[in-house]
C-alpha cells in the first residue's frame, strides 16, 4: 500500500535581497529523506515576490535568467507602487514599514515565476526557491514554503469559467474578487469532491490570445499603472535607469541575458554586444523593440496552479484544524488574469481542472 501524501512546512530566512535557495536540500537537512517514498512533489510559496520557476533549473541558469529581468526592472525606478503617499489603503504606520518592491513584483510576473509548481521527485535534483525581495531596508524577511510529497493524482472535475473583462485593451482582473465568486465556487467544488490534498490548474485555452495568468499582489497602482506601463513598453523602467549607458553601449552588460529564452531579449542582447554601435542606432533599435507586442517579451504564463490542502496555514505553518480541503493562498496573493489586447465580447474563458493527490 502506497503512503498517503505528506505535507511539510519550511521557514526560510534569505541572506540577500536576491537569493536562490535549494529548498530540497534544506528539507533534507531538517527532516531527512522524507520525500524518498514519493514520485512527485508539489512546492508552494505564499509570497508575491518569492517563488519557483516552472521547470527545474541549475543555479548557473537561474541567476542569469532572472538577472536579465532584474536589469530591465531596476529597484527605485519611477514605480507608482513605491510612492507610498499614493497608497490609500495604507495607514500612516504601515507606510513607515511597507517595502518599496515594485521591481520584485514585476520581475516575478514578467519572468513567469510561479507560486505553485509540481516536479518529478528526482534524487539529487535541486529545487530552487527564488527570493526577489529577501532583505528589504536592511531587514531580513521571514519566508514560508510548503512541500507536499505524493505518488499519484486524479483529475476529479473539469469546468470552464467565463470571466468578464473590461473594454480596455490593457487591463487585469483579480480572480479572487468576491464579486466574481470564482474562488468561492471552486472551494465549494473541493468540498463536494471531498479533496483534502490536491491542486487546481487554471489555464487559458488556445483561443484566448494576448492574455496571461499570474499569482501576485492585486494592488491598484501596481496592477493598473506599473504593470500596464510594462505591457505598453517593456523597457520603460530600464530606460529610466540607463539613459547614460546608451551613450556607451559597450558598458551595457549582455551576458546576463544569455539564458533568456525570449526572442526579443535574445535579439536585444546580441545588438548590445556589438562593438562600436552608435547611440542613434541603439535608440532606433529600442524604438522598434518597444513597438513589438508584450507577448514577444514577457514570459507571463498561460497556466497557474493553486494548492489545495486541509493542513496548510501560510501565516504560521500550522494546521487549519477543520480537516477540510480548500485553496491555500498567502495574505497578499491573488490569481490574476492580465490582458494586453481587447477580448471578444468582453469575456475570457478559463479551463479549470481540479485534481486529487494520492
Amino acid at each position: 500500500m502506497e503512503p498517503q501524501p505528506t505535507e511539510i512546512s519550511l521557514e526560510i530566512k534569505p541572506t540577500a535581497r536576491f537569493a536562490v535557495i535549494d529548498v530540497k536540500q534544506r528539507l533534507a537537512n531538517q527532516f531527512g529523506d522524507i520525500l524518498a517514498r514519493y514520485r512527485k512533489a508539489l512546492y508552494c510559496s505564499f509570497h508575491t515576490t518569492a517563488g519557483y520557476l516552472e521547470e527545474t533549473q541549475s543555479n548557473e541558469h537561474v541567476e542569469p535568467l532572472l538577472g536579465a529581468f532584474r536589469n530591465i526592472f531596476p529597484p527605485e525606478a519611477d514605480y507608482q507602487h513605491d510612492q507610498l503617499e499614493l497608497r490609500k489603503e495604507l495607514s500612516d504606520q504601515e507606510r513607515q514599514c511597507e517595502p518599496k518592491n515594485a521591481d520584485a513584483h514585476l520581475i516575478f510576473i514578467s519572468a513567469g515565476m510561479k507560486n505553485c509548481v509540481t516536479y518529478d521527485n528526482q534524487p539529487g535534483q535541486p529545487v530552487y526557491f527564488i527570493d526577489l525581495d529577501g532583505v528589504n531596508g536592511g531587514e531580513t524577511r521571514s519566508r514560508r514554503t510548503t512541500i507536499l510529497g505524493f505518488n499519484a493524482e486524479e483529475a476529479m472535475q473539469n469546468i470552464t469559467l467565463r470571466v468578464p473583462v473590461s473594454k480596455h485593451p490593457v487591463d487585469s482582473v483579480n480572480l479572487k474578487d468576491a464579486r466574481l465568486g470564482l474562488c468561492e465556487q471552486l472551494n465549494e467544488l473541493i468540498k463536494h469532491l471531498d479533496i483534502t490534498h490536491g491542486r487546481i490548474d487554471i489555464e487559458l485555452p488556445p483561443g484566448e490570445q494576448n492574455a496571461g495568468l499570474t499569482v501576485n499582489e492585486y494592488e491598484t497602482l501596481l496592477m493598473k499603472h506599473d504593470l500596464a506601463e510594462v505591457l505598453r513598453n517593456p523597457f520603460k523602467y530600464m530606460a529610466l535607469q540607463g539613459r547614460h549607458a546608451l551613450a556607451q553601449p559597450k558598458l551595457i552588460p549582455g551576458k546576463t541575458l544569455d539564458y533568456a529564452k525570449y526572442d526579443l531579449v535574445h535579439l536585444f542582447n546580441e545588438l548590445m554586444d556589438k562593438m562600436g554601435v552608435s547611440e542613434t542606432v541603439i535608440e532606433r533599435l529600442l524604438s522598434v523593440f518597444i513597438r513589438l507586442p508584450a507577448s514577444h517579451f514577457l514570459s507571463m504564463k498561460r497556466h497557474i496552479s493553486l494548492f489545495v490542502s486541509s493542513d496548510s496555514d501560510p501565516l504560521n505553518g500550522k494546521k487549519n484544524g477543520d480537516g477540510r480541503g480548500k485553496i491555500v493562498l498567502g495574505k497578499y496573493q491573488s490569481p490574476i488574469l492580465v490582458q494586453w489586447d481587447r477580448a471578444a465580447g468582453e469575456t475570457r474563458n478559463l479551463n479549470v481542472t481540479i485534481s486529487k493527490f494520492k
